[in-house]
């Protein structure tokens, strides 16, 4: 996949405070930011380049306060690496596009892959399926 690369400058310019922070600067926004997704189908676009990510029909409730799927769109639009922040060891999720700060995935999902990927949701980008 060919990589998108823009300058600090550039990003700034084309996001909102928060999505930056989230997305350049490996932020977390606060839990409950984003309650109201859309239910329809459709897809979440990263923000940041517009790759698709996560589709609504692998959502599901967590209880977070994060939007949560068992699962990406597609495995080769997201990428892992290790995040020990926080004095945790963690699995950071970014886009393999752009390489956005999405959110983190733990093994607490549910079937039928056991994960929960916990996604900032202003890391992303609805577009519902017409």
């Amino acid at each position: 996949m060919e990589k998108i690369t823009k300058t600090d400058a550039e990003w700034r310019e084309q996001l909102s405070d928060m999505a930056y922070k989230v997305t350049r600067k490996h932020g977390t926004e606060r839990a409950g930011t984003y309650e109201d997704f859309p239910k329809e189908a459709g897809t979440y676009n990263c923000v940041c380049c517009g790759l698709p990510v996560f589709d609504q029909a692998h959502k599901f409730e967590s209880g977070t306060g994060w939007p949560s799927f068992y699962k990406p769109a597609d495995d080769e639009n997201v990428e892992t690496s290790e995040d020990r922040k926080l004095f945790m060891k963690r699995t950071e999720v970014h886009c393999a596009r752009c390489e956005a700060h999405l959110g983190h995935v733990f093994p607490d999902g549910p079937d039928p892959t056991g994960l929960r990927y916990c996604i900032n949701g202003v890391a992303l980008d609805f577009d519902p399926e017409i």
